[in-house]
């Protein structure tokens, strides 16, 4: 593969440095063709230079990493966020499916993120989508108005979680069941979207179900019992998560 054209924004001088290191001591496809220090400047280059990759720091004095992107009319590149940690910015994230690595950088993620941009570059995939990004973080604490970006056998679907009523697991992936009772399977387990899906109204009731809370309708009693959700499946309960359901169905029901 060619090499990967790379221009690094940090506000910080240490985390250029730190970052350019890493990159030259084990990375070698890449090249490191412009450093900034700000938002203004970092459009510029990029607009100039057309990189195939941008490190980029998201806080940062005056104009944030995320504002300008905003601004840009033009994204053909890959992005590598960097961030310290915040819950609400790694949701975003996560539910955006970007690349993304937190303060202090660790080595092996670092190297991990430059591996899957390089596969998606030689497999000529779109850039991660940004502007499911930029949505997210304009809903703030509206979750069931944000976006999630599931990656399907012939690309990626975007999904809203208002969408969704039940992740059900099949081996090594996951199966959506939506609203309008169509389903969408998706090359990731269970186990992963339970994680980046917590704090929010979805509920693991088993080890094979997912369930988003606002779309239940009723609560049938039992050993662990039945929920019947209003795209009309009926989802088992497990014994041992009955209680913990109860109590959520209560929390986000206030009943």
């Amino acid at each position: 593969m060619k090499q990967l054209r790379v221009i690094v924004v940090d506000d910080e001088a240490d985390g250029i440095a730190t970052l350019t290191k890493i990159l030259r001591l084990n990375c070698p496809e890449v090249e490191i063709i412009a450093t900034c220090n700000n938002a203004e400047v970092a459009a510029q280059q990029i607009q100039a230079l057309q990189p195939d990759v941008v490190f980029l720091d998201i806080q940062m004095p005056g104009k944030s990493g995320i504002e300008m992107l905003a601004d840009m009319q033009d994204r053909k590149f890959e992005i590598i966020f960097v961030t310290a940690h915040n819950e609400y910015m790694l949701q975003a994230l996560q539910f955006s499916a970007a690349d993304y690595l937190l303060k202090p950088v660790d080595e092996d993620r670092l190297i991990e993120a430059v591996n899957r941009v390089k596969d998606r570059l030689e497999q000529k995939n779109e850039p991660a989508n940004i502007d499911v990004l930029l949505h997210n973080l304009q809903k703030n604490n509206r979750q069931q108005e944000m976006k999630l970006v599931v990656p399907t056998f012939k690309g990626f679907s975007v999904l809203k979680l208002e969408e969704i009523v039940v992740c059900e697991a099949e081996k090594n992936y996951t199966i959506f069941h939506l609203l309008n009772k169509k389903t969408i399977t998706v090359s990731r387990t269970l186990l992963e979207y339970e994680k980046i899906l917590q704090n929010t109204s979805f509920f693991r009731v088993h080890k094979t179900f997912m369930i988003n809370l606002e779309h239940v309708v009723e609560y049938q009693r039992g050993e662990g019992g039945l929920v019947v959700m209003n795209n009309g499946m009926e989802v088992e309960v497990s014994r041992r998560k009955k209680e913990e359901f109860i109590n959520k169905i209560k929390e986000v029901f206030r009943y």
